[in-house]
């Protein structure tokens, strides 16, 4: 709304400039009296538009400033009452992080879980959606997979990787992936899970590879009794949660705001659902009231 305002200012001070070419030309051409003064009721007109359009952009900024303020209050409201609301909810729960696109994973996500009570035992963050440029064969042979297209070794190396995190038992594939620039992990490896979360969505088209990364780590989870919750953040262009929900997996697609956390550790603590803002979700949050009991802890 403010640049409709700085348009029509640049474009009124355009016509001013014109009229008073206009009046000089006519005055010095035509030597007419009544020319002039229509010249100057036509300027007097503009100037009070001018001013209608300054008063209304006062308002308006003003009005932004007020509302600024109200979200400024809001998230401190927010960033205070978050932690009583889930303090304890995860207790003893260990929970590991996969990221299937690289746009980061914020800090703040991982103090909701510690303040929840979860351990986080690793994350691990798949980069450039698993592409192997010219190493495919060589990795290939390292790892001892079938060779093939280069979206069915993707498969095979999401797979690997899922059991990796899960087991341990596949150190290998981990630091083949990690050598070679593909993925980045840190923490510790095979310990027994009670959670995955799989952070998702894609800011690159090009890197939109659910059907060879995510679903594959996902069912891998999920045949294994360990039960997964997809996420993403709200601003992201290329939205996974339609493919997440295929498995039924609870999901929240505003992980980076403290309502999307708040649902995220709910859900974990057994309120399944879709949270978020978009069209995939079915609530902002679940119901807030006493949870009872979770892995043998009063909620």
């Amino acid at each position: 709304m403010i640049l409709d305002f700085r348009y029509h200012i640049v474009t009124l001070v355009a016509v001013f400039l014109a009229l008073g070419i206009g009046i000089i030309i006519g005055s010095a051409l035509m030597g007419n009296d009544a020319i002039v003064n229509q010249q100057r009721e036509i300027t007097d007109r503009l100037e009070a538009q001018l001013q209608e359009i300054r008063t209304e952009n006062q308002a308006v900024q003003s009005k932004l400033n007020e509302m600024e303020v109200d979200i400024t209050i809001q998230q401190q409201f927010e960033k205070q009452v978050l932690p009583a609301l889930v303090e304890g909810k995860l207790v003893d729960q260990t929970i590991a992080i996969i990221e299937t696109n690289n746009y980061g994973l914020r800090d703040n996500l991982l103090n909701t879980l510690e303040t929840a009570g979860a351990k986080v035992s690793s994350i691990t963050t798949i980069l450039n959606g698993l592409n192997m440029g010219n190493d495919k064969d060589e990795i290939v042979t390292n790892l001892g997979l079938d060779n093939g297209e280069k979206e069915d070794v993707i498969k095979q190396l999401s797979k690997a990787l899922a059991e990796g995190i899960a087991s341990g038992e596949k150190q290998v594939v981990l630091n083949t992936l990690s050598q070679a620039g593909m993925i980045k992990s840190v923490g510790e490896y095979g310990m027994p899970l009670d959670a995955v979360i799989v952070v998702g969505g894609s800011t690159d088209k090009s890197l939109v590879r659910t059907n060879i990364i995510d679903e594959l780590i996902i069912n891998y989870f999920l045949e294994h009794d360990i039960p997964v919750y997809g996420v993403e953040e709200s601003n992201i262009a290329y939205s996974y949660m339609k493919e997440y929900q295929k498995f039924n997996i609870s999901t929240v697609d505003n992980i980076e705001t403290v309502p999307g956390q708040l649902a995220l550790v709910y859900a974990m603590a057994g309120r399944h659902g879709h949270y978020g803002e978009k069209s995939t979700a079915n609530r902002l949050l679940p119901t807030l009231d006493n949870l009872g009991v979770v892995n043998g802890n009063e909620l």
